[in-house]
């Protein structure tokens, strides 16, 4: 088998592999982890292309235009860590202080509720996606129905 085995608590092989866990939860958190994933890169990337509403808007929520980039190139990176299996756990810890400073920022401006909601609505989608799909993440965030 070529994937890697922890050992838990019980000297027991947990295997983080996506083929441990069901077709219907693995698609699940396959189409729940795009979603959100794919906004991230579009957003991403027109942070590096930099057009007239991006900078506009960034300018507008206080922060200075040659902020974009850097901006841009840590989203991007973020989404493409959490978008590989064996550091999406690190993407998605990544993307949540991302987002926050999203939610920072809109409230500091005084912000329409829904510009202060969509960014904790997109990181529960991540965290749901990747718990979905992650037996790692299951382990050590274990939701059981009593």
């Amino acid at each position: 088998m070529t994937t890697t085995a922890m050992l838990n608590t019980e000297t027991q092989p947990v295997r983080s592999t996506e083929s441990l866990i069901s077709n219907k939860r693995l698609w699940a958190g396959r189409i729940m982890s795009g979603l959100p994933t794919l906004f991230l890169l579009v957003d991403g990337s027109m942070k590096l292309y930099k057009p007239r509403v991006v900078v506009e808007t960034t300018v507008q929520m206080g922060y200075p235009e040659s902020a974009i980039v850097g901006l841009g190139a840590v989203l991007l990176l973020s989404s493409l860590l959490y978008l590989l299996p064996r550091t999406a756990i690190l993407g998605v810890i990544l993307l949540t202080g991302y987002l926050g400073g999203a939610v920072a920022s809109q409230v500091r401006v005084s912000a329409v509720s829904f510009n202060i909601i969509f960014p904790v609505l997109i990181g529960a989608l991540l965290w749901g996606g990747l718990w979905l799909r992650d037996r790692r993440l299951q382990a050590l965030i274990p939701l059981r129905v009593q």
